[in-house]
Order: C-alpha cells, then structure tokens, then sequence
C-alpha cells in the first residue's frame, strides 16, 4: 500500500510533500527562496553564537528540499538552539526539557506527510533527554535531529554539559568535571540509528551537505553541529577550526574514498589487530591496507570504531556521514499494524481496545 492510501486510511489530508510528490509524479515545490523561511521574530542569541551561522545554512538549504512551509514542523526542547522554531518560518514547537524526540515520535507516526524535524543541543538531548533519544533512533522514527553539541550548558549560564570534558572547569565543576563524556557519535551508533553524521558550524559547505544527505534519508537521522558558544566555551573547537591545525586533525568522511586526511595526505585509516580502526602514517602502510569509507555497510560496529578514533581533545575527529543504511521505519509499519487491524481483527475502535481479553470488575 502506498503512503498516500495510508494517509486516506488514517483519516489525513492528502497534503504534504509525500503524498504531493505521488500525486504530481514526483514534482516538488521550487519556487521558495531563503528569505521565505525567516520570520519576523528578532533573532536573539549572543553576538558570535555558532547558532547564527547553523541558521542562516538551514534557512538557505531548506527551499532545496522543494517541502511547503506547511508541511514541514520543527519540535524543540530547551535551550539557546531550541529558538529554532521562532525564527524558522515553518510550523513548529517550543517543547519542554528533553522531550522533543517523544513529541516529534507523536507527530511522524500519525501524519507520515510531514517533514519533521528536531532541533536540541548536548544539554537538552543527553541529560534529561538521554532516554527519549536513544529510543527514537531505536525505533527509527522518520525525522531529522540536528544536536547542537557547544559542551557546555549555554541557556542556564555556564555549568558542565554530558559533552564536557573531564577536567572541565565551569560554574558547577570549579575544580574540574569528574564526569566522562558522552561522545554523541558513539551513543547513536549504539543504539542502531540508521543515519549518523556529522559538521561544523562554520563549515557552511560541509554543514549543507550533511544536511542534505540527512533529510533525503528515510528513517530516523541524527547530525551532530560543533557550535561554539562565544560566553561560556569559546574556542572549544579551535583545534579543527584553525586552518593550521584542522587539516591535521579532521578526518573526511566521503562514502567510497580512502581515509586519508593531514598535510599532503600524509596520515590515514587502517584496520587493528583487534578488528578496530587506528591511525597510521600514510608512507608506513600499502595502500591496499588503508580503509575506505564505507557509510552504506549494515553492520554498525565499522561506524562506531570510526567514531572512537576521536578523543576528548579533538584530535582525529571525524567529520561526515558516519553510516546511512535503509530500514524499514516506525511510522510506516505502525501504519500497515493499523491496516491489518481495521481489516482483519476488528470492525471499530471500540471493539479493537477490548480485545478478547477483558473482565467485569464487581
């Protein structure tokens, strides 16, 4: 069954990029520009944030995706990213602390004709929010996440984040974080999500292009954003950022091209001993022996060791598309579950609820 007869069935209107794309044969709306996606809201974050740039590449890169504004909905939860909804031009929600990827699950799952997007950060999606995370990317929902990652809590002025550092000093650790850090990557990974990526906010063209490869995908897509946040972790991302070092220290990541990054290539990927990934001088090695991306292979354990090779000091740090790999979707088989409900178990609602299983409490 198609997805538009699974709309008519769910009672839905048959409106939205999805069911417009199947009745129009594939047409998509071209005629939108950056500036119809900017509201009238002042846009309110400290002067230098990286949210600035993250905004103006999402504004710029939405119209490609030929969506209407109406059938695209951004959930947010707390914190200086989840301002998104104000200032995109979108239907969208301000949500509460943590829960965004539970409301978005909601919303995917009963209207499969609306983009939908989350936009949190490392404070909002891996405290309090750990748990709905993990199991949206369990589940593969189709929506996008993009987690604004700065390692700090920005909002509530300066206390350590799940991505801090050990040693970090801030408001709550003035003697150093004991905490060991999440790398966001990693946990995705864990937890079977079927697109992981990941940019740099000031990386406008490596940014878009993550972007891009996430909201084509089907399923559920997580992208981690280096933001920096100017007041309370400036230069947390400096390492990568200076054109000194950055080449030294990021690591590519194009489906189907050796890993092979530094000054003149001189450093790149191989396979350990124990079946991990570890770092090798380009001239020590034959070529044969150097690893080429694969983000498309099924088994997740390639992306997570990719994801290690990265330290909490930056130092060869992956950036792309981790692993993008097709499953079938939560929204869509919860879809045919009904299907087979209405058609096979059940006449009306009432009578689906009860089941056979029910008694008279006296």
């Amino acid at each position: 069954m198609s997805t538009l007869d699974h709309v008519h069935d769910l009672g839905l209107p048959a409106v939205g990029p999805i069911a417009d794309a199947i009745a129009a044969g594939g047409e998509k709306q071209t005629d939108l520009k950056a500036k119809d996606f900017k509201t009238d809201q002042e846009v309110r974050w400290c002067p230098g944030c990286g949210d600035y740039v993250i905004l103006n590449a999402v504004q710029s890169f939405l119209p490609s995706l030929g969506i209407a504004r109406e059938d695209m909905v951004i959930v947010s939860g707390i914190g200086c990213s989840s301002r998104f909804p104000y200032y995109l031009n979108t239907y969208g929600m301000h949500s509460i602390h943590g829960r965004a990827p539970a409301i978005a699950t909601g919303l995917a799952a009963s209207r499969p004709d609306l983009s939908v997007w989350v936009v949190t950060g490392d404070g909002d999606a891996l405290s309090i929010g750990g748990n709905h995370l993990i199991h949206a990317l369990r589940r593969n929902v189709n929506m996008t996440i993009l987690l604004f990652n700065n390692r700090i809590y920005g909002l509530t002025k300066g206390q350590y984040s799940p991505t801090s550092e050990v040693g970090k000093v801030t408001k709550s650790t003035p003697m150093g974080s004991l905490d060991h850090p999440f790398n966001p990557v990693s946990l995705a990974l864990g937890a079977d999500a079927t697109f992981v990526g990941r940019a740099m906010d000031s990386d406008r063209k490596g940014l878009t292009d993550v972007l891009r490869q996430a909201a084509e995908h089907k399923g559920t897509a997580l992208v981690e954003i280096y933001q920096n946040c100017n007041i309370f972790n400036d230069g947390a991302f400096d390492l990568l950022k200076d054109p000194t070092t950055g080449t030294q220290w990021t690591i590519p990541l194009v489906h189907g091209k050796p890993l092979v990054f530094g000054p003149d290539g001189a450093a790149c990927v191989v396979r350990d001993d124990f079946g991990g990934l570890r770092i090798a001088e380009t001239n020590q090695v034959d070529a044969g022996d150097i690893v080429v991306h694969d983000a498309q292979r099924t088994d997740s354990s390639y992306a997570f060791a990719l994801s290690r090779l990265s330290s909490q000091d930056l130092r060869y740090t992956p950036m792309g598309v981790f692993r993008s790999v097709e499953k079938p979707t939560y929204d869509a088989m919860m879809a045919e579950q009904l299907d087979v409900a209405r058609a096979e178990r059940a006449p009306d609602l009432d009578a689906l609820l009860a089941g056979n299983d029910t008694w008279t409490v006296r």
